[in-house]
């Protein structure tokens, strides 16, 4: 059912709404629609069942304005595109929508979600032209809205290009934190007119400074680059910049590695805790065991962040370095981000995971059984030196037998 836009008695009441409704463009009046025009509206109208937005930003900001005034926060939970991949129906919903889950990490610390199962939402359709009209509102929430704190939701924190650069120029220039971010308040007229916390202003600069290169070192980086490919043309680089021309990532790969992998690309290992540099950027490379059982390096990269993107940042490049032939199989570590670009970027080859790491959880999985040190002695006995895949699993079952491991969790 059409919900409708309540309308109060009061007569200042009723000038604001037609304020409001005479900024707005009416469209296709049988159906009564609804097209937002001017943006100062988003901070004086109710949504209303039959408004109109040319854009998906549009209708987007015009209901976070309207849940930062009423004092909860949004987020997109359902789309749905049609078959030429368009967006064809949306729903922005309140952040509390949803059943309530444990999200601790620690079972034995278990912490509840903020979810409620709110069914407060607006659903949205896009029709052919391109215009996305709100067909149906729910206004009723399940839980108290605070409009004093929706600032802090996160739909509702906003970092311009202006702060972002003060931030880090007072950073450069050795003003900390408290002082940099104290200035800002004094600025907008008090802590609660800001659009963001010390927090965010505190994660953002830890992410500049990691970009932030020392005195010559990108010049530096550059030379090296530069005199490594005027030796051999075949010599593989590629410098990933953020949207700010700041260095984010790299790769390079030489002729040696490049055509080590022709020789030996079969499996690959690639792992990022080995170190990381005093930029605190990881070093992520690729190797893989020869003939006579040596490393070989088949190129590395420098990660500002170790998120999927980047892995699958980092991995395309790789491919492409090698000539787009992809591993037989790739041995990594269990991470999650890892394992998400492997799918996307190698969805044909093996993916398996690094010995060594499973064989370091054995304190954590299996440290408080009373013959700890009987069963590692016998699992690793399994694991190195079983010669086939049957006297494997002979090993294991017998072990989970005769130590009664059957219930234990994973």
């Amino acid at each position: 059912m059409m919900a409708e836009l309540e309308i109060g008695s009061s007569e200042k009441r009723q000038n604001e709404i037609e304020a409001g409704f005479s900024s707005l463009e009416m469209l296709n009046k049988d159906k009564e629609k609804i097209v937002v025009v001017e943006d100062s509206i988003c901070e004086r109208i109710t949504p209303k069942a039959g408004m109109v937005f040319n854009f998906e930003e549009e209708v987007y900001d015009f209901y976070v304005n309207y849940a930062q005034q009423q004092g909860f926060g949004i987020t997109k939970r359902t789309t749905k595109s049609g078959d030429d991949e368009k967006l064809k129906y949306c729903t922005l919903a309140c952040v509390q929508g949803g059943k309530r889950t444990s999200i601790a990490k620690d079972s034995f610390k278990p912490r509840l979600s903020t979810k409620t199962n709110c069914q407060a939402r607006v659903n949205i359709i896009v029709d052919n032209d391109g215009h996305f009209t709100i067909s149906r509102i729910h206004f009723e929430h399940n839980h108290a809205l605070s409009p004093q704190k929706s600032r802090f939701k996160k739909c509702n924190k906003k970092m311009d290009t202006y702060v972002k650069r003060r931030l880090k120029l007072n950073d450069q220039a050795g003003i900390g934190l408290s002082k940099n971010f104290h200035s800002l308040a004094v600025e907008n007229g008090g802590y609660e007119n800001l659009t963001y916390t010390e927090k965010d202003c505190r994660n953002y600069i830890a992410r500049a400074r990691q970009f932030r290169l020392g005195v010559g070192d990108a010049e530096a980086l550059g030379n090296y680059f530069s005199r490594m490919q005027k030796r051999n043309p075949n010599f593989f680089h590629l410098i990933n910049m953020d949207e700010e021309g700041r260095l984010r990532n790299v790769f390079w790969a030489d002729a040696r590695s490049i055509a080590a992998y022709e020789a030996f690309g079969d499996v690959i290992s690639f792992d990022t805790t080995y170190l990381t540099n005093k930029y605190d950027m990881s070093f992520a490379p690729f190797v893989r065991v020869n003939h006579h059982g040596q490393t070989v390096l088949l190129g590395c990269g420098l990660l500002s962040k170790e998120d999927t993107e980047t892995y699958i940042w980092l991995f395309r490049t790789w491919l492409e370095c090698m000539s787009g032939k992809a591993p037989n199989a790739i041995i990594t570590d269990q991470c999650m981000a890892i394992q998400g670009a492997v799918r996307t970027v190698f969805p044909n080859s093996h993916h398996r995971l690094c010995l060594w790491h499973i064989m370091k959880k054995i304190p954590e999985k299996l440290g408080g059984l009373v013959h700890y040190k009987a069963v590692k002695k016998i699992l690793k006995s399994i694991v190195y030196e079983s010669m086939n895949i049957q006297e494997f699993e002979d090993g294991w079952l017998k072990m989970i037998e005769d130590y009664n491991l059957e219930k234990m969790d994973g």
